[in-house]
This record gives C-alpha cells, structure tokens and sequence, in this order.
C-alpha cells in the first residue's frame, strides 16, 4: 500500500485495497462453501450409483447362480433381513419413549402453566391492593404460599400510596420456575432424541 501525505495517513487508494481484500475473503468463503455443497452432491451421486450397480450385479448373480452361491445368497438375505427386523423393533421402541416423555413433558407443561396463572394472580392482587380479608385472596394466598415461600423476602416489595404492592418476590419466583420448567423440558427432549448412527 502506499502513503501519500503525513506519515501513517491512509490514503484512498489504502481504502479501495482494503475493501477489495475484504470482498475478495467473503467471495473465498462463498466458492469455498458452493465447492463443499457440489462435492457432498457428487458424493452423493457416485454413492447412489455404486448401490444401483452393486444390487443390480447382485440381482444378476442370484439369477444365475450355482447352488453354492443360492445358498450364500440366502444367508446373506437372511441377515439383512433379520437387521431390518431388529432396527424396525428398536425403532419401535424408541418412539414408544418419546411417546412417554412427549406425554410426561405435557403433565409438566399444564402443571408449571398451573404454577404461573396462579403466581400471576397473586401478583395481580397484590398491585391492585385486593382486600387481604377476602375468601378468593386468601384463597389463592393459602395455594401460592408453598410456591412463594422460597422467594420471601429475596427483595423488598415496595409499596405506593393506598396499599398498592409491587411483589418483586412474586415476579422473581415466576421467572425461576420459567426457567426450571425450560430445564425440565430440555432434559426430557434430550433424553427422548433418538439416537442414529451411520
């Protein structure tokens, strides 16, 4: 590059060799990726081809072959289908798993919803500073306490004038058990993927 004007200034001539080194790294990685899609279909191609000739010179053999060869090919049959047999009742059994953790991940879904319809109410009433005598606030007080207690106390609440309550505790159990219920459910979609193998 050259330097024209005070030492160390970046001329334009500077900038258009940079922008052009730039596009020129960009358009590597753009033809290095178009070459790997083109190599992974050619890959493709060839092994496809190799299977078709491979069973056709197979179907050929069978047809024509001595008793010896009959017999082999009948053992060999045999095997592939005794592990198709196998991979189609292990793959049987695993989507009778999944079926069971899809099953247990919706009870969890319906019961951690339960927990922050609930939580959100308390919240709710605590803001618009429900009447802490009423059947339906100590109601829903009496079946949130268990939930809130771990959380009692964590921050202040603060309160406005009129015994308006904003119950931080209330709002940061809400987003634990959010984040527990994510937990939950990642464990049992990792537990349930099936697991392939080439």
């Amino acid at each position: 590059m050259r330097r024209s004007g005070a030492a160390g200034a970046v001329t334009p001539d500077d900038v258009k060799a940079a922008v052009h080194l730039n596009r020129g790294a960009a358009m590597d990685d753009t033809k290095v990726a178009e070459d790997e899609a083109r190599r992974v279909a050619q890959h493709a191609s060839v092994k496809s081809q190799i299977e078709g000739n491979v069973n056709a010179e197979i179907k050929s053999q069978a047809r024509t072959a001595s008793p010896e060869q009959a017999d082999r090919v009948g053992k060999v049959a045999e095997a592939f289908r005794g592990k198709a047999i196998d991979e189609t009742v292990a793959s049987e059994h695993e989507v009778a798993r999944s079926r069971g953790a899809a099953r247990a991940s919706q009870f969890i879904d319906y019961a951690f919803y339960l927990v922050y319809s609930l939580l959100a109410i308390r919240l709710v009433l605590a803001l618009i500073a429900a009447r802490s005598t009423s059947g339906f606030v100590q109601f829903i007080n009496a079946i949130t306490y268990p939930l809130y207690l771990p959380f009692r106390g964590i921050v202040p609440s603060p309160t406005a004038e009129g015994g308006f309550t904003l119950a931080l505790p209330v709002g940061i159990a809400i987003v634990v058990y959010m984040v527990l219920h994510a937990g939950i459910n990642g464990l049992l979609r990792l537990t349930s993927n099936r697991k392939t193998t080439i």
